[in-house]
């Protein structure tokens, strides 16, 4: 299922065409979820509506968001569907966070994790 539901969240972004997508596994770092997507748009109208069509078509396919963290004019919104969630940013936001490097380092038990997958549009 977090597989069907990671293709779907990546499939709304590319339809709308968020930029540098990036699928991170964190399973063996984190209980609470077990990949994390995230996106750069274009503009705090390009953020929202790439995070609005990520939880219309995870609705339509039967998929119940957990919450959306962010608002209208941020440059950061976090959609949580619970194995899945997706970080939409401004590109200073994710320049300034990190996440990917930030997830990347961050230590667990068995070892680093790696990338399930990029994809750039």
């Amino acid at each position: 299922m977090q597989t069907e539901l990671s293709s779907l969240v990546v499939d709304a972004l590319e339809e709308l065409k968020g930029r540098d997508i990036a699928e991170l596994d964190v399973s063996r770092m984190t209980s609470v979820t077990d990949v994390m997507v995230v996106v750069s748009g274009t503009s705090s109208r390009h953020v929202k509506a790439l995070a609005d069509n990520v939880l219309e078509r995870a609705k339509d396919e039967g998929f119940r968001p957990l919450g959306v963290e962010g608002e209208a004019g941020s440059d950061w919104v976090l959609v949580d569907l619970g194995d899945v969630v997706v970080h939409v940013m401004m590109p200073d936001a994710r320049k300034l966070y990190d996440l990917e490097r930030l997830w990347s380092e961050l230590p667990n038990d068995l070892g680093r994790h790696e990338a399930v997958g990029e994809h750039h549009s």
